[in-house]
Formats: structure tokens, sequence, C-alpha cells
């Protein structure tokens, strides 16, 4: 069994036994899947399956002033309305929604919290097909017999700036970064010709400090493997630090990372 956020895997239009849902998915269109809206596979259409249950607890302050938590907060550390599947059935829904989608995303919360289950899903759906596997990772916990299924390893230290208040700020920033998870990850990549980002949020300007410290402790990476991301949740949040992420990422020779999930559907849900 796997334990999944509400929306589970998404966006899907039809159940276990390929009967089509009442509803038509959050994306609102009349096809299952979306596309990846981060990082170097942006705009690939995907399924994502999204787990429950986080190690940290990431909160923001915004340019404008205000608090912006996780932006899966409800299935990192809000899961009342999560649930658990058994992988079988997880296998049984994909395949009656692939279409013509060979990329799937599992993200979360924190995967890697259930590394051993997460390794047998991946066994599974690459016995149906040649699935390419992509996990979104805090990089905080590496299990090398589930890093061996996955084939892109999209990688998001979490810099000071998302320690939350009291009672979780010794706990978040005690554990937020791990320098020995993160270098295995990309030394995996490098040995087995599988690729990673280092995708970082910008929400202020000691985060660059923070992101060039962090580099110099790491071996393996170029510039083209380091994203860094505009904070916010909405368009309207987003438009407040894209001028000075573009700024930095040209000064550094990083990526910049659109966030074009939000572009296209705004701040929703499952899609």
């Amino acid at each position: 069994m796997l334990h999944l956020a509400k929306d589970g895997i998404f966006p899907i239009t039809k159940d276990k036994d390929g009967k089509l849902l009442k509803e038509l998915p959050a994306s609102g269109l009349h096809v299952a899947g979306t596309i990846q809206g981060e990082g170097k596979l942006n705009g690939i259409p995907s399924l994502f399956i999204r787990l429950a249950g986080c190690n940290l607890h990431c909160t923001w302050k915004t340019l404008a002033g205000n608090t912006c938590e996780c932006d899966t907060a409800y299935a990192a550390f809000k899961v009342e309305n999560s649930f658990s599947l058994p992988i079988k059935e997880i296998v049984q829904i994909i395949g009656h929604n692939r279409g013509n989608i060979d990329h799937i995303v599992i993200t979360g919360g924190e995967p890697f919290l259930q590394a051993d289950k997460v390794r047998e899903l991946c066994m599974q759906l690459k016995k149906e097909a040649h699935f390419h596997m992509t996990v979104e990772t805090n990089a905080t916990i590496y299990v090398e017999e589930c890093a061996g299924m996955i084939d892109f390893f999209s990688l998001s230290p979490k810099l000071s700036g998302s320690v939350p208040p009291a009672p979780h700020a010794d706990h978040h920033n005690n554990t937020r970064i791990n320098i020995p998870a993160i270098q295995s990850f990309i030394t995996h990549a490098r040995e087995n010709k599988k690729d990673f980002q280092l995708k970082f949020v910008y929400s202020g300007e000691n985060d660059v400090i923070e992101i060039q410290a962090l580099l110099r402790q790491l071996d393996g990476w170029t510039n083209e493997d380091i994203l860094l991301m505009p904070m916010g949740a909405t368009p309207e949040e987003l438009n407040l630090s894209i001028p000075k992420t573009l700024e930095h990422c040209i000064r550094n020779g990083w990526r910049f990372c659109d966030r074009l999930h939000i572009s296209l559907f705004g701040n929703k849900q499952g899609v």
C-alpha cells in the first residue's frame, strides 16, 4: 500500500476498472494527464502520483510580506484527506489513463519516506510499459535501492527562508539540508547516465548566498543543473519575484525555472 495525498493520481478520467469518472479532472480537459510545469522537463505530458507526508514543514515570506506555506501543504502536513491504495490498483489506474503519456512524476510530500513502496511501484510500472520515472524530493533522504528505479531526480533543498515559526522551526532548520544525501543523488545520476536538477525557490537575496555556499560543498554538477524558481502560488505573487529571479539566473549562469502550471491553471490542486 502507498499513502497518497487527496489528489492521489492526477489528472485522470478513468477509474481502476477503466470506467469513465463522472467529473472532468481539475485541469478541465477531456483527457487524462497534464504537463510537467517545472524544471528541465517543463512542458512534457505527464501523469502525477502525489504521496502524503513530509519530514519538513516549509513556510516562506513573500516579497509582498505575506506568509506562503508549501504549495502542497495538504500533502505534506495537512493530510486529513489522505488515503492508501494497493500498488496493483495504482498501476491499473495509470494503465487506463496513460494514452500516449510516457512520463510519470512521483511527488509529495516527500516520496522517500515511502522508499520501499516507491521502488516496488516503479518496478511494476516499468513492467507494464517503458515509463520514464521522475521523483520530486527535498533531498534529505537517500535510499539507493529506490534511486535505482528512478530516471530523473528533481532535488529541491530547502533554504533558510523556508523555516516555519515555532513549534516546527528547530526540527525543520536542523534537517532541511543533508549534503551527503544530495551528493548521493548527484553521484548516482552521473554514474548511471541519468539526469538530475537542483531546484531552489527564490524568496530573497540571502537565498543566492546560501545556494552558492551549498554548491561549493557538492561535486558533479554544472550550471545547467541549477534552477532558480520564483516564489509564489499565484501569477500575481510570481510576478513580484520573477525580475530578481531572472537577474540572479543570468548573473550566475543558472537556469530560470518557470512555473508553467500556475500560468495555465492558476493556484489549483490536481492539475
